[in-house]
């Protein structure tokens, strides 16, 4: 009998003023000069690990793994502001939006989940941790690379980001996107 694999990743949800500020910041860029897929309303978080495959009776194990790592880390609060993109604005493949403030106990805390998960067989990522909210993806090859000029350019208010809880969820990839399921909610001290 085969285990059954989910998609998971650690991730903090954010506040609502982010859905609308994602439908004005949709209206910066013309749909028509390329395909951009934005991610929907309910599914933008700030994502802290992607685990990955994982089999379902490992998710007691994590969750207990982020437990002990949470129990003695404080709440923190930073703003959510500007935009860009990656890897490059000639060829974007995710347009974000960032997030300011110290981010030394956020990267601490990444830091420790990453390597408390790579005891368990999840590897650590080999990337810098670059925190940011993901808007949208872009997917090549297409005809016309979307200029995304506006995006970048528009200037918002920033928005507070408090980050006092950390989920585990899981994501199901389906035609119409992701549907994701909450594995566990971890509080900060």
């Amino acid at each position: 009998m085969s285990k059954r694999l989910l998609r998971t990743f650690l991730s903090v949800p954010i506040p609502d003023e982010i859905i609308e500020l994602q439908k004005i910041l949709k209206s910066t860029i013309n749909e028509k000069e390329g395909r951009i897929r934005w991610v929907r309303g309910g599914n933008i978080h700030l994502t802290l690990k992607f685990i990955g495959a994982t089999p379902e009776d490992e998710v007691k194990k994590i969750n207990a793994t982020i437990v002990h790592i949470v129990e003695n880390t404080a709440a923190m609060n930073f703003m959510i502001n500007g935009s860009g993109c990656f890897p490059k604005k000639e060829r974007p493949r995710i347009l974000w939006l960032g997030i300011d403030g110290n981010l030394n106990p956020l990267q601490e805390l990444v830091y420790k989940i990453n390597d408390a998960l790579d005891t368990l067989g999840y590897p650590r990522e080999e990337k810098e941790y670059i925190p940011h909210l993901t808007m949208a993806r872009i997917k090549y090859p297409q005809k016309v690379t979307p200029d995304i000029s506006g995006f970048l350019k528009y200037n918002y208010n920033p928005i507070k980001l408090s980050i006092n809880k950390i989920h585990l969820m899981s994501s199901e990839l389906f035609h119409k996107g992701s549907v994701y399921t909450i594995l566990g909610t971890h509080f900060l001290r």
